[in-house]
């Protein structure tokens, strides 16, 4: 029989991305409080009580690492932007397109110097950190730099970049000293474990497979040809130096937004430098559907970083078939070694505060289905 490496860090072979389902009392304080009807001190005790129930049930379920379920955020990227110092909370001209239906409008502007000093999600991390069991670790997620900058590049935000920088060379510099100000105080906290979600890279990979989607997104050719590098080049700012003990990881998918999504295309065209330049521990990636692609680009992954399979869907109730994900681990193990790939969901439960079309039932179900099948390969 075959020995695996015993996972005592992140990412472990029974993993999850991060979100969970905002649990009903949570949904209907959130509503009171943008209605007026209840002070933030009251929202806050609703959170912080539904952030104690779920992590019972995650350490219930089995998990090693545990998150809040994001219960305190309205959306996965835009909650951590906002509190960044010099940026503001702002309405969008429209909101992300997905392929069923549009999200709110809400985005984000410049209207100072940025930086990180006391950033909110610290005593969010606190707060869990404090609930834990002995021996279970704690999981920040964060957006990644790349997809803090990608927000500035839509074409009603440029202007507050320009307003309060020269150039988006000086804006993204002072984006990155913020990251690593904030990084620098939740590991001060106790995290030692930090995920970096990041969707631009499945911008990335359905513009190279449907060019026409390019200036519909506001860009052109020539600009998307320095994004991946300087995604790259923006992440490793960030990663580079930090402690030993701290593991970083990223997740990289096609957009999640109440079951549906956002692009389409394999990792093949940015694979390199995705895999081959971004120095993190482990890859997270969506793996639920055609639109992923085939397993060929995870040979690009360095034989001494971990992939952690997004095989079953955030995005529907229907259990999978577990042989069926079992048969796709070995033949993802075609390309990257079994003893460095991890089972997952594809996504959050619920990447913005909306959630997916599934029910917690159904949630708990697939949880429990990955550790029965995480246990069966890995032992």
């Amino acid at each position: 029989m075959t020995e695996f490496t015993k996972r005592t860090v992140s990412p472990f072979r029974f993993d999850i991305v991060g979100s969970f389902l905002r649990p009903k009392e949570l949904k209907e304080a959130r509503a009171k409080f943008q209605a007026g009807q209840i002070s933030r001190e009251k929202l806050t005790a609703v959170e912080d009580q539904a952030i104690i129930d779920l992590i019972k049930k995650e350490e219930a379920a089995g998990l090693h690492a545990v998150t809040d379920g994001e219960f305190r955020r309205s959306w996965w990227h835009l909650d951590f932007i906002w509190g960044l110092q010099g940026i503001e909370r702002s309405q969008a001209k429209a909101g992300y397109g997905f392929h069923d239906e549009t999200t709110r409008a809400e985005t984000a502007k410049v209207v100072g110097k940025v930086s990180g000093e006391n950033h909110p999600f610290v005593n969010h991390f606190k707060f869990t950190r404090d609930h834990v069991s002995e021996g279970t670790q704690v999981k920040q997620t964060i957006p990644s730099p790349a997809q803090a900058f990608f927000e500035f590049l839509r074409p009603e935000n440029i202007p507050s970049v320009n307003e309060h920088y020269s150039s988006f060379e000086a804006f993204a510099a002072d984006l990155v000293t913020a990251y690593r100000q904030v990084i620098a105080d939740l590991y001060a906290a106790g995290c030692r474990t930090l995920q970096l979600d990041d969707c631009t890279w499945s911008t990335y990979a359905d513009f190279a497979q449907h060019p026409e989607h390019i200036q519909t997104a506001g860009f052109d050719v020539q600009q998307l040809a320095k994004l991946e590098e300087q995604s790259v080049e923006l992440n490793n700012a960030v990663i580079t130096a930090q402690p030993a003990d701290l593991t970083i990881n990223t997740h990289d998918c096609r957009g999640n937004y109440h079951s549906t999504w956002a692009a389409t295309g394999g990792y093949g065209p940015v694979a390199d430098p995705l895999f081959t330049k971004e120095d993190v521990t482990g890859f997270y990636l969506e793996y639920d559907t055609d639109r992923a692609g085939g397993f060929e680009p995870l040979s690009k992954v360095p034989d001494d970083k971990y992939v952690v399979l997004g095989l079953v869907t955030s995005k529907s109730g229907k259990l999978e078939d577990r042989e069926a994900v079992i048969k796709r681990i070995h033949e993802a193990a075609k390309f990257h070694p079994l003893d460095k790939l991890c089972l997952s969901p594809q996504c959050g439960f619920a990447s913005t505060e909306e959630g997916n079309i599934l029910t917690e039932e159904q949630q708990w179900a697939k949880i429990a289905l990955i550790k029965d099948i995480a246990e069966e390969v890995w032992g």
